[in-house]
This record gives structure tokens, C-alpha cells and sequence, in this order.
């Protein structure tokens, strides 16, 4: 444990400088998706999926410092996403959960914000207006009547489920509740093959709500294990089970986790697909994205499961943490303004490949928190 601590004591310095320049050169502005040569560019606005995790690493930054430059800099933000649900701006997502959840959530949680509360639970309306009722899934991406998009659900779903639990707790309706709960049940069914794997994407008939097939879009095939979407797996199912008590759920975390730690190559940190680790000498590019994401769900599951396989998965978690601080942080990249590199965001499209990603970021910083503030609370 001495080595570890050491290693996170020195990252989460490291994490906090880069942290300190992008405060101060991108204001109240979002970083991109993915770096381009190793650095974020501005986004023009706050659109896409991913600008909830800015914030979510200044409040994770905040934690691990106390400083209150970071808790300013993250209630800066409230006011861009009370703009984006008021405005309806970019709003055809599922991922309502993931921008909602560590932008204006946590706001609220931590600072009481009424404003924060009102856009979450906002978003949280827009996000039930996505089930589709024949089939009782949140339709994932794009306008509802887009006959592509129709019926379809993603396993991202897991880590945007958690907005509508909130919801329901906080205004007391359990509508929000019930239509993840179903939504859960199908995902659970669906999505997680027989071998422990899951599909990235399934379908459903839109008029029947039959099931009918999985597909991929950031896989290497329709029937092989996406690295990303196997560690949402662990994660998502481990936070659904602990707001609805489904031991379906905890064990369908532990199927993906057993999957994904069973496929990795010798340094812990996943290839960007999972079919890879039996491929001998491969050259694919690693996600240290998808390596920050498990090692985050592997903590949260180990205190879930009997000893002995809990103390397996955080052993486990430390030892990817400690390959990603090593071979992934920008620890000895001052010239890069992210704080991991070596993801991938879509490599079949080309997009992102070998970069920098920003929920990567935000997924590492949560490891750095879980690691060395015992008793921190995860915000989902």
C-alpha cells in the first residue's frame, strides 16, 4: 500500500497543475472530447456528451485539495447547463444522465443550488420522454422518430439511469424510478450475452418492443466485447444495484468484471476491444479510458461481494491504477493539457484514437479520489 499512496500522492499533484492551467485557459469554456496531438482544443459551446465531466473533475479536484478555486470554478458552470435544458439545446440524448448528474447534481448536493436541482430534474423529465413504451428502453441517440435510432439503447445507459433514481428521490415521484427500473431490466437481459460479454448496442422493434438484435458502433464487431462499454457494465451495474437492491444486477456486475479482468493485456490497461488480449503481438491501441472506468467499478463492487473476490477486484483496481499513473498520466507531459493519454474514443470511425479523452480524465480523478480520501462519495 506504501508504493501505491506514494504514486497517488505524486499523480494527484500532477493532475491538479494541468487542472490549474485549463482553469485558466478555458474559463468557462469546455475542453473537446478528445485532444488532438495530446491537447484539448476549446469547444465552441456546451454541446455534445461529454462537458458534465469539466466539472466533474473540478469538484473531484476540490476534494482531493480542499482549495476553493476548484469549487468556484465548478459552480461557474451551473448557469451553461440551466441554459442548455431551458434552451433545449442539444437535448436529443440519452447522456442527460452523465451531463446532468456531475454538473448539477452534485451542485445541488453540495451547495444546495436551486437552480442546479430545477435543470437536473428538467433533464431528468427529458430523459423519460426517451422510453419507448412497447419496450420500456431509453431510446439512446437522436431525434425519437429517426427510423436508425428507433428502439435502440446502448450500454452506456448504465451511468445515466442514476439522474432518474435522483429524481424520484427528490421530488417523491416514482416515475423516474420505475422507468429505470424497466429500462435496467432489459439491459440486464439484452445486453449481457451468455459468454459474460456485452453488445454495445441492441435494438428493439419500436411498434412491438420485441428484441431483436445487437449491433456495434465503437466495437471492433457486433459480437465482440468493446472495452469501454464492458467497464460501463461493471460500474453501471454495480451503482443500479445499490439504488434498487436487484442482486440480479450485483451479479451481472461481477460477470463483466470477471470478463474484463480475465482479457487484459500484462500491464492491466485494456485494448480498446477486449477480443484483442488473444490476439498474439497485437498492435492495437490500448483505452485508458476504459482502464480508469473499471478501475472505478471494481472498487465500488469490492466492499459488495464476499471477501475474498473483493479483496481480488481491488487488488485488481490498484494494480491498473498504478499502470495508468505510470504509462497513461502526463505526469512527464507538461506539454499536454489532458491528464491521461492513450484513449480511445471510436477507433472503427477513426475519431480520437490514441488521444487524450475528457471522461477518461474525469473517471481517473475518481480513481485518485477513492484512493486517497477514505470514505469519499462517489456522486452518481
Amino acid at each position: 500500500m506504501t508504493a501505491i499512496a506514494d504514486q497517488t500522492g505524486t499523480a494527484v499533484s500532477a493532475a491538479l497543475r494541468t487542472i490549474d492551467a485549463n482553469i485558466a485557459a478555458f474559463g468557462e469554456r469546455y475542453p473537446a472530447d478528445t485532444t488532438t496531438d495530446d491537447c484539448y482544443p476549446p469547444r465552441p459551446a456546451n454541446t455534445g456528451w461529454t462537458t458534465s465531466f469539466w466539472p466533474g473533475i473540478l469538484w473531484a479536484a476540490h476534494d482531493l485539495s480542499g482549495e476553493e478555486q476548484y469549487r468556484k470554478a465548478a459552480l461557474a458552470h451551473v448557469r451553461s447547463f440551466v441554459d442548455r435544458v431551458d434552451d433545449g439545446i442539444d437535448l436529443d440524448t440519452h447522456d442527460l444522465g452523465f451531463l446532468y448528474t456531475l454538473s448539477c447534481v452534485t451542485a445541488w448536493r453540495r451547495t444546495r443550488d436551486q437552480e442546479a436541482k430545477r435543470a437536473a430534474l428538467a433533464a431528468a423529465d427529458h430523459l423519460l420522454r426517451r422510453v419507448l413504451p412497447s419496450a420500456g428502453i431509453i431510446q439512446a441517440w437522436g431525434d425519437l422518430n429517426d427510423p436508425r435510432q428507433q428502439g435502440r439503447t446502448i450500454v452506456d445507459s448504465l451511468m445515466n439511469t442514476p439522474l432518474l433514481f435522483w429524481a424520484s428521490r427528490t421530488s417523491g415521484d416514482p416515475k423516474y424510478a420505475a422507468a429505470a427500473r424497466r429500462h435496467l431490466a432489459q439491459v440486464r437481459d439484452h445486453l449481457l450475452r451468455d459468454d459474460d460479454t456485452t453488445y454495445h448496442t441492441f435494438y428493439w422493434d419500436p411498434v412491438t418492443g420485441e428484441p431483436l438484435r445487437g449491433e456495434t458502433e465503437q466495437g471492433s464487431g457486433d459480437e465482440s466485447c468493446w472495452a469501454r462499454g464492458q467497464a460501463w457494465g461493471i460500474y453501471g451495474f454495480t451503482l443500479n444495484h445499490q439504488y434498487t437492491g436487484d442482486p440480479t444486477l450485483l451479479t451481472a456486475a461481477i460477470r463483466c468484471a470477471d470478463y474484463f479482468l480475465a482479457h487484459l493485456p500484462a500491464d492491466g490497461v485494456a485494448h480498446w476491444d477486449l477480443v484483442f488480449s488473444t490476439v498474439a503481438d497485437t498492435v492495437e491501441e490500448r483505452d485508458s479510458s476504459a482502464a480508469a472506468i473499471a478501475v472505478d467499478g471494481l472498487l465500488e463492487l469490492a466492499p459488495l461481494v464476499p471477501p475474498a473476490l473483493g479483496e481480488r477486484y481491488r487488488d485488481a483496481a490498484l494494480r491498473i491504477l498504478a499502470s495508468l499513473i505510470d504509462g497513461y498520466s502526463t505526469a512527464s507531459r507538461p506539454d499536454s493539457n489532458a491528464l491521461l493519454l492513450h484513449g480511445v474514443y471510436d477507433k472503427p470511425k477513426n475519431v480520437g484514437v490514441d488521444e487524450g479523452n475528457l471522461w477518461g480524465d474525469y473517471f481517473y480523478m475518481e480513481a485518485l479520489a477513492r484512493v486517497t480520501r477514505p470514505g469519499w462519495k462517489h456522486p452518481w
